[in-house]
């Protein structure tokens, strides 16, 4: 058995459960249009926990979003996993934004392409095959008319994400399917963090820091 409590920051969803061995016993949510995570993510903490009658002693493990993102909400969704495995001696657990979100996309035959949106024409991006495993590295990509021209040609690919719709207005190509308004989330992100859990898969907690992909950039969050 293992509990988990799950932190997803990376873009306007503030996001967080309590799993048990990879299955949800309490989830708390909010997407709105900014970032609300600085008030949001520790009443939600509280919140999930008291749903699952766990104190946070109770935990196993720690387990957050790691990146690409926000800077921002990324800063402060690692601050608070560091600081509650400080708090209560529990490992933590980084998993990866692109991935979480590529696992939305099910039963698909082609490739998967989660795109999260950077500046400008730019989006934070991986390409996964149907089984959700990764064939692409990751890479902070500026989109125009060719891009993954050679992907599409060899078949589908889905597309999902926050960025899609940056995708959608230039890529005009039959084996382009997309799926906007969607982020990552923890429901998704629950399986991961258990399956690092059983390999023993952990962070340092005094070292770990975001895989911010780009340098921060003041006008960007």
């Amino acid at each position: 058995m293992a509990l988990i409590l799950n932190i997803e920051t990376a873009t306007t969803n503030c996001s967080v459960s309590i799993a048990k061995t990879g299955q949800m016993l309490a989830l708390e949510e909010n997407n709105s249009k900014g970032y609300a995570h600085a008030e949001l993510l520790h009443v939600y903490i509280k919140k999930v926990l008291e749903r699952a009658n766990l104190k946070p002693v109770q935990l196993d493990a720690v387990a957050v979003s790691k990146g690409p993102g926000s800077y921002t909400g990324l800063r402060i969704g690692v601050s608070a996993a560091k600081g509650l495995c400080f708090a209560i001696g529990k490992p933590l657990i980084a998993t990866d934004t692109l991935q979480s979100l590529a696992l939305q996309v099910k039963n698909t035959p082609g490739a998967i392409v989660p795109m999260l949106d950077a500046r400008r024409m730019e989006v934070y991006t991986a390409v996964f095959d149907n089984n959700h495993r990764q064939i692409c590295p990751t890479e902070a990509k500026i989109l125009d008319e060719t891009s993954f021209k050679d992907l599409l040609d060899d078949g589908l690919v889905c597309f999902i994400g926050d960025g899609v719709e940056k995708a959608k207005s230039i890529i005009s190509h039959p084996n382009a399917m997309f799926i906007e308004h969607k982020f990552p989330s923890v429901q998704e992100m629950a399986m991961l963090s258990f399956e690092k859990y059983k390999s023993n898969d952990f962070e340092d907690v005094a070292y770990f820091e975001p895989y911010y992909l780009k340098e921060f950039m003041g006008n960007k969050l």
